[in-house]
């Protein structure tokens, strides 16, 4: 893949990202959703600081992160568990009709 620059805008600043064929779209969404954090950030402090402002937005998406993986692992333990009880009624049912002397 060949290497591009995409320009995107973050909280009144131009910034040129350098991406190896990725969608620019996708990257163009993600500046958004920086700025929009920093300006959300922005708005509930007292702060004109950017760099402050951005420490704060990046603490705050590092949190969603963090708990939508915690929801991911609950998520995943809940499939692990479901699965291995619809296993097992698979195997009870199966080998009820194997000792089961009514036809079929």
């Amino acid at each position: 893949m060949s290497e591009q620059t995409i320009r995107v805008e973050i909280y009144d600043q131009v910034y040129s990202i350098r991406s190896d064929g990725g969608d620019s779209d996708y990257i163009q969404g993600l500046a958004s959703y920086v700025d929009s954090k920093m300006r959300e950030i922005a708005s509930g402090t007292m702060t004109v600081d950017s760099l402050k402002v951005a420490i704060l937005a990046a603490l705050h998406i590092a949190d969603e992160v963090h708990r939508l993986n915690q929801e991911q692992i609950q998520i995943d333990a809940q499939l692990g568990t479901r699965s291995s009880e619809s296993a097992e009624r698979l195997d009870r049912l199966l080998k009820y009709r194997e000792t089961d002397p009514r036809p079929a």
